[in-house]
């Protein structure tokens, strides 16, 4: 290691085009979606055959067959074979996190470069047998003879051929996701209309980006898709506001299908590395990693689940020595509308900074018109892991394009948030020099 921590570049990103789960994606794997997106990525910085440090990754909804996923996508693709993958989790905030893991591992000298890599199919989820018919089959291969397996069905019940999905509550509540939030927005006060509004502004910001090509460069076409399918040209404030509420069925509720992100397949990778590595090929950096932060908060005591972002992003700005109104990009994924709104509101409150904050002074407001100026999750759509890779690339290609500095909110089940700051290259030569 040595004496001088590094700048981390990103040179940038590719995706999948993302898809509502059970349309386009439907037969294929998380390995399928990571493979192809590593591909897409290869082929954008002509990285065929070379060696990359190490591909980190993972997937959230994931089979016990996933259990090396990263190095099998890496073996999969164009990339040397001598390069390591890294299967790593962390919910929603995967992605964004193990490009966290990947830029220390830079600034210190220990790699030169690295692919940070998230992939999701909620459309190939593990459905599992009983535990007790499980149990059943584990037996089955350390009997010796035919009656000793006919013996470990001894009771069978025909129940226990009964399918389990995967369990979308929160083992800690018992309650979804959507139901949590709907729990923050009725803290927060945030009405039904306001998170129309966001979802509108969306969907409109991200057909924007396709119609304009901003998307060109950031998809890699995946079996014969070449957009994301949630994303809604033709939608309006009065379509959204005839939609019935999805978690909470009483007059309360304010969540519904069209402000609250569906379930999502597709896959996001990004690259990073050191300023040497990046010039030694050509590759220009689009922006600076220059921090990033992970949070977490009780909400099995009451919390809000998805609030801890704020929490990180509060701890990082201390340590940057930036104010809220530092930047000139937000990002903020839209898990749910509410959940952004939320965050806005939080980081303004005086109490709320005061207890959770720590800070005499609350964060204050930002500039709206800065959020998610190219549509964000709400519009294109949430596989879990592939998200933070997914902001990343775009906010680096927003930052390579227009200068500035840009920050990073995500959060996760568990009541986790992952936070990054990340600035232009004339940004970053500014702050080095203040």
């Amino acid at each position: 290691m040595g004496d001088r921590l590094r700048r981390v570049g990103i040179v940038g990103g590719v995706r999948t085009p993302f898809c509502r789960s059970n349309t386009f994606y439907a037969d294929l794997s998380n390995l399928d979606l990571m493979t192809a997106a590593l591909n897409g990525l290869v082929d954008k910085y002509g990285l065929r055959g070379q060696h990359i440090d190490e591909v980190v990754g993972g997937a959230v909804v994931s089979h016990s067959k996933d259990y090396n996923l990263a190095r099998e996508a890496v073996l999969g693709t164009k990339l040397a074979p001598s390069t390591p993958g890294v299967t790593m989790q962390q919910a929603c905030g995967t992605s964004l996190q193990a490009a966290a893991m990947i830029g220390a591992k830079i600034a210190s000298g220990e790699i030169e470069c690295g692919i940070a890599a998230g992939s999701d199919t909620t459309s190939d989820a593990p459905i599992v047998f009983s535990k007790k018919f499980s149990s059943r089959l584990v037996q089955l291969p350390q009997q010796k003879t035919a009656m000793d397996r006919v013996r470990v069905f001894k009771g069978f019940s025909p129940a226990e051929l009964a399918p389990q999905p995967p369990n979308v509550a929160e083992p800690r509540t018992g309650l979804t996701m959507g139901q949590h939030c709907e729990l923050m927005a009725r803290e927060w006060k945030v009405g039904r209309a306001e998170q129309d509004r966001l979802a509108f502004e969306s969907h409109r910001k991200g057909a924007e980006a396709y119609r304009t090509g901003y998307m060109d460069d950031l998809l890699v076409p995946t079996a014969g898709v070449f957009r994301d399918n949630n994303l809604r040209e033709d939608i309006s404030l009065d379509k959204l506001a005839t939609l019935k509420t999805a978690f909470d069925k009483s007059d309360k509720g304010t969540l519904t299908a069209a402000n609250s992100t569906p379930m999502t397949d597709g896959a996001a990778t990004v690259l990073l590395a050191s300023e040497e590595w990046a010039a030694a090929r050509g590759l220009p950096i689009q922006s600076f990693l220059t921090y990033t932060q992970t949070s977490a908060n009780n909400f099995v005591a009451g919390e809000g689940l998805l609030m801890a972002p704020t929490i990180a992003v509060a701890k990082m700005l201390r340590r940057a020595g930036l104010t809220l109104q530092d930047f000139d990009f937000y990002e903020i994924h839209e898990a749910f509308a509410a959940q952004v709104l939320a965050t806005l509101k939080a980081w303004e409150d005086p109490a709320y900074n005061r207890t959770h904050l720590g800070r005499d002074v609350p964060l204050g407001p930002i500039d709206r018109a800065k959020l998610n100026v190219k549509g964000s999750s709400l519009a294109f759509g949430h596989p879990f892991a592939a998200t933070g890779a997914r902001v990343l690339g775009n906010l680096s290609k927003l930052l390579a394009d227009n200068g500035g500095r840009g920050l990073i909110s995500i959060c996760t089940a568990g009541g986790m948030g992952v936070a990054a700051i990340l600035e232009s290259a004339r940004q970053a030569e500014a702050s080095a020099a203040a």
